[in-house]
């Protein structure tokens, strides 16, 4: 009768080491070769390379002409350089813009200045069509497969509203951040 007593059956490391052997064994090798003097058998590799791609971009802030009295009494538009961009890609790209910022600029003064994103417009070309910076991607240049790199340019155009008492023109630091996606689909 057994009182609560488990028994123990302790198994040799000897005979586990043999039970592992004969297990492994037992698995087919994927490759095999055989013969008198030589032997071939081949590997075949596989490498996966996505479309890449790389953005160089000439400086990471731009800084807009200030506006003149004369500008602001009348009303005007800036015209500035924005950044110069390299892109290479290993298939076609696309470059987009946008604005960080959903509606307005960031404002930092004392006097409640409002300018709405829409006063910054750009341009692929110096000469080009302006259109108004927006919160979603909008394509700015697009190209193939580059290894040398293609070159692309942002343009800006600041808008001005005449008034000295308009919240766009109050004075303060009017900043927003620009975002530039390089994308190859």
């Amino acid at each position: 009768m057994n009182h609560g007593r488990r028994k123990v059956y302790k198994i040799a490391p000897a005979l586990l080491s043999i039970g592992l052997i004969f297990a492994l064994s037992g698995a087919k090798a994927s490759a095999q070769c055989s013969g008198i003097g030589t032997c071939n058998t081949t590997n075949t590799t596989t490498l996966n390379i996505g479309a890449l791609v790389k953005l160089d971009m000439s400086a990471t802030t731009t800084s807009l002409t200030s506006p003149t009295a004369n500008q602001v009494d009348v009303g005007a538009t800036i015209s500035d350089a924005g950044p110069t961009f390299t892109v290479k890609a290993n298939r076609s790209w696309s470059l987009n813009i946008r604005s960080g910022n959903a509606t307005n600029w960031t404002y930092a003064g004392s006097f409640a200045g409002v300018k709405s994103i829409a006063d910054l417009t750009w341009s692929n070309a110096v000469a080009g069509s302006y259109v108004a910076i927006t919160a979603s991607d909008v394509l700015m240049t697009s190209g193939a497969a580059a290894s040398g790199g293609t070159a692309a340019q942002a343009f800006f155009k600041t808008v001005i509203p005449a008034g000295f008492t308009n919240a766009a023109n109050q004075p303060g630091s009017y900043s927003m951040p620009i975002i530039f996606t390089l994308t190859a689909p």
